[in-house]
């Protein structure tokens, strides 16, 4: 297989549906692409009913262009990252994989366009992120949630109103950023430094204002993230975290039972936002980000120090801060369901308290004069009394 046959195959399926996120080769099943968070099979002349292992091991070879590093790590780890172009069209981040005895290979679509906070509709509170001026700034979410894309938005708005020296460390680049105000040095796992870890701890003497790492993946990570936000830069990352307070947790369980105390204070002293993120299905096809936000003030700061108890939670200090930004999951899947924006199976299915997202459904519905219930015929017993009697 040539260079341009590969690029023929993911033309072809780009443009088999609309909204076309990822491209997955896996043995046995067509070439498929994810349309709107569904996997469909794509057609090819002549056909492709299912793919052979030595397909997609072919595939693999083309895609690692007979890069050693990369070969040595899919043999040696069972699976690898890398950016493939295909010129003109598209970037993809790529991972290849093994499974029983055979590889497959999943491409993840990257925008060539920087999105903006307009673009992704993003709630305002994020241009206030932008302002600060250090500390610790976390978005999470499960994998294909759209972390990357939140926090190309936020490192666009530094880029348009600050003249400042912003470093990303990234596996592989996803978004690559014009020099606006800002200067960026964008460098890629394997190509550019060899661990998180010892890339951060170069990038502190690389002088820049902003830090940029993929992912908070091990402790060492965490710890010299930590010191960066301490000595006036401010970092941003991600974590495989479902909600703010899993996030600070999952943080403290990477360090020693007698460490929990001194990073609990370092936390509490660094963490500026936390954001969290859900793809939800939309109403007529396409999918839209549900977002829990929490900022930092002194009543989130004793939590963050003393851990969670009974009328202390991060959710009831977050529902208190909606002035400040803040805002829970469920207030926002109510906000979407009020808008049409998402069914209301659906804003049931991924809340993180259905009673509380099926009251403020009631109580739209009700505001609308719709029903509330299917339970109709109700009426009172008058002569029940009399049969008690």
């Amino acid at each position: 297989m040539t260079k341009r046959e590969l690029d023929r195959i993911l033309t072809i399926m780009l443009n088999a549906y609309p909204n076309v996120s990822d491209l997955n080769f896996t043995v046995g099943k067509p070439p498929q692409v994810e349309s709107s968070g569904q996997l469909m099979p794509v057609e090819f002349d002549p056909p492709l009913p299912h793919l052979t292992p030595y397909q997609t091991e072919t595939l693999a070879m083309m895609l690692i262009k007979g890069d050693r590093r990369l070969t040595e790590t899919l043999l040696r780890e069972g699976s690898c990252d890398l950016s493939y172009s295909l010129e003109g069209v598209a970037r993809f981040r790529v991972n290849i994989f093994s499974q029983r005895g055979s590889y497959s290979i999943v491409l993840r679509k990257l925008e060539t366009k920087i999105p903006t906070v307009e673009d992704l509709k993003l709630p305002p509170v994020f241009y206030k992120m932008a302002e600060e001026k250090n500390g610790l700034i976390l978005v999470t979410g499960a994998t294909g949630s759209g972390k990357s894309t939140s926090l190309a938005a936020l490192l666009d708005i530094i880029n348009r109103q600050k003249s400042v020296h912003i470093i990303t460390l990234e596996d592989p680049v996803e978004f690559v950023h014009s020099h606006k105000k800002a200067t960026f040095n964008q460098r890629e796992l394997g190509m550019d430094f060899d661990r998180f870890a010892s890339g951060l701890r170069a990038a502190l003497r690389q002088a820049p204002k902003v830090i940029l790492v993929g992912e908070m993946r091990d402790r060492e990570t965490v710890e010299i993230g930590l010191g960066a936000a301490e000595t006036g830069h401010l970092v941003l990352s991600t974590l495989h975290t479902i909600d703010a307070g899993q996030t600070i947790n999952r943080i403290v369980g990477m360090f020693e039972q007698e460490e929990e105390k001194q990073i609990r204070i370092r936390l509490a002293e660094t963490v500026r936002w936390i954001v969290c993120q859900r793809l939800l299905p939309k109403v007529g096809g396409g999918r839209v980000a549900a977002l829990e936000i929490m900022g930092s003030n002194l009543r989130i700061k004793e939590v963050i120090l003393n851990g969670e108890s009974e009328g202390k939670t991060f959710q009831e200090i977050i529902n208190d801060g909606k002035a400040f930004g803040m805002q829970t999951f469920d207030s926002h899947i109510i906000s979407l369901y009020e808008q049409g924006i998402i069914s209301q199976e659906t804003a049931l299915a991924y809340a993180s308290h259905r009673s509380v997202v099926s009251r403020g459904i009631d109580s739209i519905k009700g505001a609308r004069g719709e029903k509330t219930t299917d339970i109709e015929g109700l009426s009172l017993d008058k002569d029940y009394e009399k049969r008690i009697r």
